[in-house]
C-alpha cells in the first residue's frame, strides 16, 4: 500500500523531509504547499508532487493520507489543525509549537479528528541514545545525580539575516534554545523525567536578532538530579552536542548522538560483564553525518527517515508515534519555563 505524503513548506527542512520520505519504499510525495512559488516548483521538480500556493487547495489534494509540516514553528498549530480537519495525519518538525497553548490546541484538534500527531525528534530513535536510555532504566549508573548538557553551536549572521522568521518571537518562538536546543531539551526529559524547578539567564551576545542566541539554565529534575543546560549559536566554529549524566555508580557521556563513554564503578563480576557489553555497544554505535554544530543543512536524512517510518507504522497499526503530541508538548513547556525564569 502506497502512503501519499504532502509537504507543508518548501525550505531547507522540507527538502530534508522529501528526501527522507522518498527513501522509504511505498512512500510517494503527493503535493507540496508553500508561499514561495519558486521554491515549491523546484522541490516538486526534484522530488515529485503537485505544487500548491493555496493551503486549502493543497489539503484537498487526493490521494494524500498525511502531511509533514516544515513551515516556521509559529505556524505549526494553525496549519496542523487545518490538516487534521481534512482527515490528514500530522507529523510536525520540532518544536511542536512555540507555546503550550498553541500546542494544546493542535493536540485537541487531532484527537477530535481521530488522526495521528507526531513530532520529529529523531534522537529518540538513534541507536546509542536508545542504549543510554536502557542504561538509565536498568539503574546501571544508579540514581541520577548530575546532568550537564551543552549545545555549543555556531550559525553565521546570514543564517538569520537571510530569513524572515529565524530569530523572531512571532515565528521562531525564541532563538538558540527553542530552535537548536529543543532536541536536547526533549532528550533530557525523555531520559530523566520532568523538571520541577528552573533558574535561567538568556542573552543576545553576537547576532542581530530579536531573540536570544545564548541560554543557560539550572534544572532540578523530579528524581532529584541537578542539571545545567547551555544552548548557543554563538560558539564559533561550533562543537558537537554533549550530554553527561552521573550517578553514584558511574558516568555516561553522549557526544553528538554517539555514546562515547560509560565509566562504571566496578563492584563485582556482573558489573565487569556489563562494562564489556557496553564497550561492545559503543563500538557498534552509528552516528549521523550531519555537521549540525556548524550548519543547518541536513545531508544525512536517516534520522528523519526513521521518524517518518515510525509515524507510518503508527498510522497503519493504530499505534503511538515515538514522539506524539503529548510528548512533544513537554519540551515546549520546559522551554517556556526557562524563558519565564530568565525574564524574572
Amino acid at each position: 500500500m502506497t502512503i501519499h505524503v504532502g509537504l507543508i513548506g518548501a525550505g531547507n527542512i522540507s527538502h530534508t523531509h522529501a528526501r527522507a520520505a522518498k527513501a522509504i519504499p511505498g512512500v510517494d510525495i503527493a503535493a507540496v504547499y508553500g508561499t514561495n512559488a519558486g521554491k515549491v516548483k523546484r522541490l516538486c521538480a526534484e522530488q515529485g508532487g503537485s505544487p500548491y500556493d493555496s493551503l486549502d487547495a493543497f489539503l484537498r489534494h487526493r490521494p494524500m493520507e498525511m502531511v509533514i509540516v516544515g513551515s516556521p514553528s509559529g505556524l505549526h498549530a494553525e496549519q496542523g489543525i487545518a490538516a487534521a480537519r481534512q482527515g490528514l495525519h500530522v507529523l510536525v518538525e520540532k518544536p511542536l509549537e512555540i507555546s503550550t497553548a498553541r500546542a494544546d490546541a493542535l493536540i485537541a484538534e487531532c484527537s477530535k479528528a481521530g488522526v495521528k500527531l507526531g513530532v520529529i525528534f529523531q534522537d529518540r530513535l538513534k541507536p546509542d541514545i536508545r542504549r543510554l536510555k536502557l542504561l538509565l532504566a536498568a539503574g546501571t549508573l544508579g540514581k541520577p545525580l548530575l546532568v550537564d548538557a551543552r549545545v555549543k553551536w555556531y550559525r553565521p549572521p546570514e543564517y538569520y539575516a537571510g530569513s524572515r522568521w529565524r530569530g523572531t518571537w512571532v515565528l521562531d518562538g525564541g532563538g538558540a534554545l527553542m530552535n537548536q536546543g529543543s532536541h536536547t531539551v526533549d532528550l533530557l526529559l525523555w531520559l530523566l523525567g520532568d523538571v520541577v524547578n528552573v533558574r535561567a539567564r538568556t542573552a543576545t551576545t553576537l547576532h542581530a536578532i530579536e531573540t536570544e542566541d545564548t541560554a543557560m539554565a539550572i534544572l532540578e529534575f523530579s528524581n532529584g538530579a541537578l542539571g545545567t543546560l547551555l544552548a548557543t549559536t554563538a560558539a564559533y566554529p561550533g562543537y558537537p552536542r554533549r550530554v553527561e549524566i552521573t550517578g553514584p555508580e558511574g558516568t555516561a557521556i553522549l557526544e553528538h548522538d554517539r555514546l562515547i563513554a560509560t565509566d562504571l564503578r566496578i563492584t563485582d563480576l556482573r558489573i565487569n560483564d556489563l562494562r564489556t557489553q557496553q564497550e561492545n555497544l559503543i563500538s557498534a554505535g552509528i552516528t549521523d553525518q550531519n555537521a549540525s554544530s556548524s550548519s543547518p543543512v541536513v545531508s544525512d536524512v536517516r534520522g528523519h527517515q526513521m521518524v517518518i517510518q515510525d509515524f507510518i507504522r503508527a498510522i497503519q497499526e493504530d499505534g503511538t508515534p515515538v514522539c506524539d503530541g503529548i510528548e512533544g508538548r513537554r519540551s515546549v513547556a520546559l522551554i517556556q519555563k526557562i524563558y519565564e525564569a530568565a525574564r524574572s
